[in-house]
Formats: structure tokens, C-alpha cells, sequence
């Protein structure tokens, strides 16, 4: 819309006194200018970049000739290119927001907050929502934590289910799934804990293979971290890499910034591993931050079965290289701690 008011670089383009009617002035001022195309925020796939109305919409093309109304395009990459794109400045505090982050995540993780026998997932879920509030943060969503044992049920894949509050006992491997807001931007994280049976002193050899295999798949994706690929290609070469090396492998990663599920690539839902229409096909960029999150299906001798083992961390790509902004885990967390 043209602006009445002379707000530093925006200078004045509408005088009511002169024409009433602002939408008519801005056809008059779109006219002037003569754009070869006119960039509208709205967009099929990226909700981010699909704000305007139906009735500001419709205002806009009346108010412009017919030969203009056929140069309205949509402003999809402009706009998520701007909502995408993170500044030196937001990466050097990133690096702070994300140690926040992990480190709640580790205390929550702890012998601090979790007591074996008596201790419930939904207790833990608790804390965290409790600790995060005293902390004057907020989360764009609840934190979500769950028990792998030896004797559960393979699990299905879907993790929207509802948490059934589990007694946490000695052997059972805690995950949990934790993303904060502040500053403007957002986090997502998920790690797991062991919780020692009596005598150990770190987590049984398969779990850690387990989570070695994972950190693998976590390598083998960003390797295929191109500037210009889709998420879609990326998927499909990272999914190919993962099966040549005997990795069973489900990726399902997605941008991070402004909104949790931000503006930038998809790569994969876990429901959907054979690429995502639309937000898949959106090319990667330097300069963004992205969830690396997907999960190894591993076998686990000691427990004479196959486990998920799910991983989540957040990372920038610089135009070469993929750098996680508060490294990444590579073993357990363990409870009780072991000096």
C-alpha cells in the first residue's frame, strides 16, 4: 500500500486530501513505476510466505490495469529466502541459545531430576515445562519424553502418540524431544539418557553402536549438504548412501530460525521418505539453519532386538560446510552421573 506518512527511506506516496481512495493511488503509484513483475505474498506450499487476504488481494489486482495484473506473481522465494536466511549477528547468538538449550536438556536428563523406581516420563515432561519458566523462556512445543526398553513393542514410527507417564527403571533408555524460544529464534533437540542397572558404568555396547550408527546417519546427510540441491535430492542421495552402507535410516529434517518447522527445505517427514512435493523441492541456501533430525533402526545383541534410535541437533550451513551450533551427542547421558 502506498504510505501517507514520510518514515525515513519511505517517503510519502498518498495525500488524502488529493485522492481519497488508497488502493486507487496505489494503482497509480504500481503505474508509474512500471514493474515487470509484481511480487504478492502468497504461495501453495509455504504457509510463511502465504499471508495476504482475499479481500486485499482483490483490491490490489482491481486497482491495477489488466497488463499489470498479469505480471502479479508470487513472492515465495523472496519471502522465505528473507525468513531463511540468518544474519552473522543471529548466528553468533544461536551458539548461546542452543547451549541453553542442552544444557536444560542435560539437567532434566539427570540423577538431579530422575530417581529410578519412582520417577515418571510425565514428571520428567514436568520439570521441563517448570524449568523452562523459571528460566523466563518459552517452547513452541511441549516437551515430549519417552522409555525404549528391552521388553516395549517395536515401535511404529509415529511419535504423536500420547505419553502414558512410565515408571523410569534401571536399563531403559530415556529420549526426550525439547525446543525453546528466545531472542526470536527457535531450537529443537532431541538426546537420550541410560539409566545404569546396578554394577555398570556405561551404556551396554549395542546401545552405543546404536547411537554411533545414527551419528553415522547424521554424517552421511549433511554430507549431501549442496548449495542449490533440493530437499528432496538430498534426501534421496543421503537414503542411498545410508542402505549402500546397511543403515536402515528415516529422515525427516527441516529448517530452523524464526518458527520451529521454519522457512527453507524439507528433508523427508518420516512418513514420507520418498520425497516432499513443494516444501522438498525448495533449493538449500548458505547462511540457514536446519534440525538435523532422523533416526537409525539398529539391532541390539543385549537385547536380541532392533531399536529406533532418534536423533535431533541443530545446525548451520555456511555455503560449505555443516557445523553444529552446539555439537552434537555422541554418547548417553548417563544417570546416575559417572565421574
Amino acid at each position: 500500500m502506498p504510505w501517507r506518512y514520510n518514515i525515513g527511506f519511505f517517503e510519502t506516496q498518498w495525500f488524502p486530501d488529493e485522492e481519497p481512495d488508497q488502493w486507487k493511488r496505489f494503482g497509480e503509484v504500481v503505474a508509474e513505476r512500471n514493474p515487470e513483475k509484481i511480487g504478492v505474498n502468497f504461495s501453495e506450499h509455504f504457509a510463511l510466505a502465504d499471508g495476504i487476504s482475499y479481500t486485499d488481494f482483490n483490491n490490489l489486482k482491481n486497482n491495477l490495469s489488466e497488463e499489470l495484473q498479469n505480471r502479479i506473481v508470487s513472492a515465495e522465494n523472496l519471502s522465505i529466502g528473507w525468513l531463511e536466511t540468518r544474519t552473522e549477528e543471529e548466528i553468533t547468538v544461536y551458539r548461546q541459545i542452543n547451549r541453553i538449550a542442552h544444557n536444560i536438556v542435560a539437567e532434566g536428563l539427570s540423577e538431579k531430576v530422575i530417581t529410578p523406581g519412582v520417577t515418571t516420563t510425565q514428571d520428567v515432561q514436568w520439570w521441563y515445562r517448570e524449568r523452562m519458566r523459571d528460566l523466563n523462556l518459552t517452547t513452541w512445543f511441549h516437551p515430549s519424553v519417552s522409555i525404549t526398553r528391552s521388553d516395549a513393542p517395536e515401535h511404529s514410527g509415529d511419535f504423536s502418540g500420547p505419553d502414558e507417564g512410565d515408571v523410569i527403571l534401571p536399563g531403559d533408555i530415556i529420549h526426550m524431544d525439547l525446543g525453546i524460544e528466545y531472542l526470536g529464534l527457535t531450537t529443537d533437540t532431541q538426546r537420550n539418557a541410560y539409566i545404569l542397572r546396578e554394577g555398570e558404568t556405561e551404556a551396554p555396547e549395542g546401545l552405543r553402536n546404536a547411537l554411533a550408527v545414527a551419528n553415522r546417519v547424521q554424517d552421511i546427510l549433511t554430507d549431501e549438504f549442496v548449495t542449490g540441491r533440493t530437499g528432496n535430492e538430498i534426501l534421496a542421495a543421503a537414503l542411498a548412501k545410508a542402505e549402500e552402507e546397511g543403515i536402515t535410516a528415516t529422515i525427516y529434517t527441516h529448517p530452523l530460525g524464526y518458527h520451529g518447522h521454519g522457512a527453507g527445505p524439507t528433508i523427508g517427514l518420516w512418513d514420507a521418505q520418498g520425497g516432499v512435493p513443494g516444501k522438498g523441492d525448495y533449493p538449500l541456501y548458505p547462511n540457514t539453519a536446519h534440525s538435523i533430525e532422523l533416526n537409525a533402526e539398529v539391532y541390539v545383541p543385549e537385547w536380541d532386538g532392533n531399536i529406533l534410535m532418534r536423533l535431533e541437533e541443530d545446525a548451520i550451513f555456511d555455503g560449505e560446510n555443516v557445523w553444529y551450533i552446539d555439537g552434537r551427542a555422541e554418547e548417553f547421558y548417563l544417570v546416575p552421573r559417572q565421574k
